[in-house]
């Protein structure tokens, strides 16, 4: 079993907090983890300042100077990487030598070099991390981490292969999180649409959306049902096999081999476009509101605009002015177009 989100700790913590040493020791027992590093940084970006206080002192030499660099991070300081070499040499030092974390800072330091355009430093400690984390830490909360980093580095450097490659290796039997498997299968999902792999890619958009319900993570479940139908509402077929089936029957294909077409039953649309439109968050406000420009858009292809009647209604509402251009290309009313057209106008700068 993986430990409890660190999160549910600090909630804990607010609840039934302060504690003593030894209470908070148990619950940390309760809750799977075995040192204090998960949910100190929790404890710091939280802002539960008595649980990091009473943690600090708890901390090995190597989880202090990894601490430190992540609240001089959180507190604005850029200039990271002669720091990250300090704890580096902690974690090294025979004394207090900590595998784990000198694979998460050779992560850190991989990161900080990308930024500073050192493609090939970063590559370096990047593949570096990873191998380390994977021998001594391996689908733990930093190992996941390194590949989800190494994926990015690849896409961001125009490598979409072997970004995939990463994202193959986060395999759903190995206890990777949840949320770490639905960030790769969302990734893959679009690499495999650019190279025209549309089962491959409905296939990854699955997962990824039932893997992010298993996280509670509900917006990257509808970004991830979102991809899925936009994947595969031009693919309806009554006589497909359901999708899970197909999924569950997928395997590694041979070098040349054909993959199978991508035919999805009308049932397995309307189950995941009526999920997303259950838990979408239908307070049309805010500036940047992906969700509901993805699911409005999947709406009007599934004839099912009248499920937005609540947001076609209230233009003046609605802050997202890309949000407000979709609505636009949908199968308006000329009197909502006009009141749409409107918002429009008061939105432009």
């Amino acid at each position: 079993m993986r430990p409890k989100a660190p999160g549910l700790y600090i909630s804990k913590w607010r609840e039934e907090g302060p504690v003593s040493l030894e209470d908070a020791l148990n619950w940390r027992e309760d809750f799977g983890w075995n040192d204090w590093m998960a949910i100190i940084e929790a404890a710091l970006y939280l802002d539960a300042a008595e649980l990091v206080e009473l943690i600090i002192p708890e901390l090995t030499p190597a989880q202090r100077a990894t601490f430190d660099l992540v609240r001089r991070r959180m507190l604005g300081d850029n200039r990271l990487e002669e720091a990250i070499d300090k704890a580096l040499e902690v974690c090294r030092s025979p004394e207090t030598r900590d595998l784990a974390l000198e694979g998460r800072l050779r992560m850190e330091r991989g990161l900080q070099r990308f930024e500073k355009g050192d493609s090939e430093g970063a590559e370096e400690d990047l593949t570096w991390a990873e191998t380390r984390l994977k021998s001594v830490a391996k689908a733990s909360r930093d190992h996941d981490l390194s590949l989800l980093n190494k994926a990015a580095y690849h896409m961001a450097s125009g490598e979409d292969l072997m970004a995939l490659q990463v994202y193959g290796d986060i395999s759903r039997q190995e206890n990777h999180a949840h949320e770490t498997i639905a960030i790769s299968r969302i990734g893959a999902s679009r690499i495999h649409a650019r190279y025209e792999r549309m089962f491959d890619a409905a296939r990854n958009a699955w997962n990824g959306h039932a893997h992010a319900i298993l996280a509670n993570q509900v917006t990257m479940a509808i970004e991830a049902g979102s991809l899925f139908l936009d994947l595969s509402i031009g693919e309806q077929n009554l006589e497909a096999v359901r999708f899970q089936e197909q999924v569950d029957g997928s395997k590694p294909r041979d070098v040349g081999e054909k993959a199978p077409e991508l035919k999805v039953h009308p049932d397995d649309i309307s189950g995941v476009f009526d999920w997303c439109m259950k838990h979408l968050n239908k307070d049309p406000m805010g500036h940047d509101r992906p969700d509901l420009r993805a699911m409005i858009m999947m709406a009007h292809r599934l004839d099912r605009l009248n499920e937005f009647e609540w947001l076609i209604e209230e233009p003046n509402l609605v802050d997202d002015s890309m949000l407000v251009a979709v609505v636009l290309g949908c199968s308006l009313e000329d009197e909502q177009k006009v009141a749409w057209n409107e918002r429009m106008k008061s939105l432009m700068p």
